[in-house]
């Protein structure tokens, strides 16, 4: 209860709104309550990450079984990832924006969340040049999903038109599909 509270009220209020009081305000507990089940707010706020890091795995791979040629499904990802934080933008912003834990070391259970963004690159990299080496495939994958995510930053950020191109789903495409025309031209 706790955690869909604080999704709500991310949604509601973006992530700066959210507070321990409120939650609890939402879900009719004292604040103490809450800390018999979360150790501070760090730990909420990990916790409904997580729960969000789940749901974008979930759209990945939806978006991923909607395309069958493997370079399209690259594409796919990229723009279901833009279209995931667009429509999710608090709990986007509670993980990589305002909200997110800075000041707490992320717990390792939490740690193994993360790679769920590059592992689904890193296989269709390896899939489009099998002859690659594995290192040489994850630097890439974080490249590229470092361009996508700074497409989605100035995107829901509202900096994308000093751009020149306010259109973030152009740019994504454009983005991919350049990288994989290097990707596949490339020898090593």
């Amino acid at each position: 209860m706790a955690l869909e509270a604080a999704e709500t009220i991310v949604a509601r209020e973006g992530a700066a709104g959210l507070s321990t009081r409120k939650i609890a305000n939402e879900i009719g507990y004292t604040v103490g309550s809450l800390y018999l089940i979360f150790e501070n707010l760090d730990d909420l706020i990990f916790q409904v990450n997580a729960r969000t890091l789940d749901e974008l795995a979930l759209e990945l791979d939806r978006a991923r079984a909607r395309k069958s040629e493997t370079d399209a499904v690259l594409v796919e990802l990229g723009l279901t990832y833009l279209r995931f934080a667009a429509s999710h933008r608090g709990r986007w912003d509670l993980i990589f924006g305002h909200g997110s834990p800075a000041k707490t070391a992320m717990p390792d259970w939490y740690r193994g969340r993360i790679p769920v963004l590059f592992d689904r690159v890193e296989k269709i990299l390896s899939e489009l040049a099998p002859a690659r080496k594995p290192e040489e495939v994850a630097l890439a994958a974080r490249a590229l999903w470092g361009g996508v995510h700074g497409i989605c930053t100035l995107a829901l950020t509202d900096r994308l038109n000093i751009t020149g191109l306010p259109d973030a789903e152009k740019l994504t495409v454009s983005l991919m599909e350049n990288f994989l025309s290097g990707w596949m031209r490339q020898n090593y």
